[in-house]
């Protein structure tokens, strides 16, 4: 009898610890470096970092992201941290940072950036416009456009992406919709980049959200240029052309996720640059559930 009463206390224990674990939920899944994962870019929740940078990736972490791209990075402090200290702060949410942009990037200061980026853990330096000046806003046209032209642009992308190389980061260019226009010497901007940037020093993080802007089709960039998007901005488009919520929207990527391993995509990242209908940190959950509903992983 004693046997048995130890057996039905053991079986009680080892039910109590079972459940005990089940309903233990970690803040997010580790990420595993050898497969795409799915990720925020913080410009997103900017004016929050920059308030509180502990409240809101605490916040971030909640809603289920894993991965992140920092894009607060001012006089060698990422949102007011040092490098040690917001790669101390990510550990701690158990977030990892992948990529970082980097529009404040000259020939004088891109040691140190590169040092920067290294000692917070980033392992992708992101140029998110042309650099140093050489873009403006256009007030006529109400959008942005580049100085120069795209061969000046392609020379400071490779020299930038030999160091980053050379100190074990990857270079990767962001596009908006005006790099699909022509520069002065008739070469549509982005085309350019691609067929002159070293593949081997410079790639891209293509942004799906302002390729359909522009009229264009990812997956024929894809096509023309495989492997070269190595990682993708996330972020739909409401039927006035705005900025919304993924799966909110009317772009189809679905069709584009199917096609991931020919643009040789690694990450991706939720971003909204602007928020109408919800406040960035509720976009961001709305986002989330977006990406299960559509396949992303």
């Amino acid at each position: 009898m004693k046997t048995n009463k130890f057996l039905k206390a053991s079986l009680l224990f080892s039910a109590f610890i079972a459940l005990s674990l089940m309903a233990f939920k970690p803040i997010n899944k580790t990420a595993n470096p050898d497969k795409p994962f799915g990720g925020l870019a913080l410009y997103t929740v900017r004016d929050a970092m920059m308030k509180d940078a502990r409240a809101t990736l605490e916040k971030v972490a909640q809603a289920g992201y894993v991965n992140v791209e920092s894009a607060g990075y001012n006089n060698g402090k990422f949102y007011n941290l040092s490098p040690a200290d917001f790669k101390a702060l990510l550990d701690e949410m158990k977030l990892t940072p992948i990529s970082a942009h980097q529009g404040t990037v000259t020939f004088a200061n891109v040691d140190q950036q590169i040092a920067d980026l290294k000692t917070a853990g980033f392992k992708y330096f992101v140029i998110p416009v042309p650099p140093m000046g050489s873009f403006y806003f256009d007030a006529a046209n109400k959008k942005m456009a580049m100085k120069g032209n795209a061969k000046a642009l392609a020379e400071t992308l490779n020299i930038l992406g030999a160091k980053c190389k050379a100190a074990g980061l990857e270079l990767l260019y962001h596009n908006h919709d005006f790099e699909f226009s022509k520069d002065a010497d008739g070469n549509v901007i982005l085309d350019y980049l691609l067929e002159h940037c070293d593949a081997n020093t410079v790639n891209f993080q293509m942004d799906l959200y302002w390729v359909t802007k522009a009229g264009q089709d990812p997956i024929e960039y894809f096509k023309r240029y495989p492997g070269r998007f190595k990682i993708w901005h996330v972020k739909d488009m409401d039927d006035q052309g705005r900025f919304a919520p993924v799966g909110n929207g009317k772009i189809d990527f679905k069709r584009i996720l199917a096609n991931k391993k020919l643009a040789g995509m690694q990450y991706y990242y939720v971003e909204q640059d602007a928020c109408f209908n919800e406040t960035p940190l509720e976009a961001i959950v709305i986002s989330h559930k977006g990406l299960a509903n559509i396949g992303f992983k």
